[in-house]
């Protein structure tokens, strides 16, 4: 088995490509050892010291670290995946391939006479934010819109990245007011 890493715009963070895929929709975030309780294979990343977070997308698992070295972390964090690919463990612990899309939709906030506005920005940010922030290893979701203020969920390489900042307020806001007049201004939760 081959594994490919590939760094991100966030340091403290890397992207881990197994040739197989990681899950079959959405993606899946694991911010603590607690979290990972639930997939056997982000409590084996967990285990190696040093991991802060586990990401899951289509094909890649993102990881990030605290202050230690990559040089030191990425060869226990190759074993781990390895292993748990050659073990033939589900990824998560009560066998679904489930993800946290359904959760994030469930905490969704806008005034229903926004509904239309909101389909716009969801599929723009579905269609031209998502592929490309899942590049970077990361994933952005929506989270609400409110008095023009559109409210985005980071998650992955994105949560943390020094350069979020300007992701959101130079390449996101621009978009999406472009797109949409009523978007006045993007902000992360």
């Amino acid at each position: 088995m081959f594994i490919q890493t590939e760094a991100t715009p966030n340091p403290a963070t890397l992207k881990f490509i197994p040739g197989r895929t990681v899950l079959d929709t959405g993606t899946m975030e694991f911010a603590n050892r607690e979290a990972a309780a639930r997939s056997p294979l982000a409590e084996r990343l967990f285990a190696v010291a040093g991991v802060t977070g586990v990401f899951y997308g289509s094909d890649f698992v993102t990881v990030t670290k605290d202050d230690s070295d990559w040089q030191h972390l990425k060869p226990a964090i190759l074993g781990a995946i390895m292993e748990h690919y050659m073990s033939g463990a589900p990824l998560l612990a009560d066998g679904t391939a489930g993800n946290d899309e359904a959760l994030d939709e469930e905490d969704e906030f806008f005034d229903e006479a926004d509904a239309e506005t909101v389909e716009t920005i969801k599929d723009l940010i579905e269609t031209r934010v998502r592929p490309a922030v899942a590049n970077d290893g990361g994933d952005i979701t929506f989270r609400g819109f409110k008095d023009g203020i559109v409210y985005l969920n980071m998650k992955g390489s994105c949560a943390g990245c020094p350069s979020s900042t300007a992701t959101l307020q130079h390449g996101i806001q621009n978009l999406l007011k472009h797109f949409v007049p009523d978007v006045v201004e993007v902000r992360p939760m």
